[in-house]
């Protein structure tokens, strides 16, 4: 795993239960803030149950995906507190 991947588990580890941050926002925190795509695919391809990739949204404040489980995201969030 490189660097820019640990920084970003890092990163999505930390956002709170009921507050998401966007794949730009962590983009820039993990000091590449033009890879919001490479974030992403990251979290994409992440199999660990405790980074909560399911807090990490879209720019424009739709949820996007997570790992081809429509709904689930969505669903999380909800019992979580973020989405009504």
């Amino acid at each position: 795993m490189n660097n820019f991947s640990v920084r970003v588990y890092q990163i999505v580890k930390r956002i709170p239960a009921g507050q998401v941050l966007t794949y730009k926002q962590v983009a820039a925190l993990a000091g590449s803030p033009n890879a919001f795509r490479a974030v992403g695919n990251i979290l994409h391809n992440n199999r660990d149950p405790h980074i909560p990739c399911h807090r990490v949204i879209r720019s424009d404040g739709k949820t996007g995906g997570y790992n081809g489980l429509a709904g689930k995201k969505e669903k999380i969030l909800k019992k979580e507190g973020y989405l009504r």
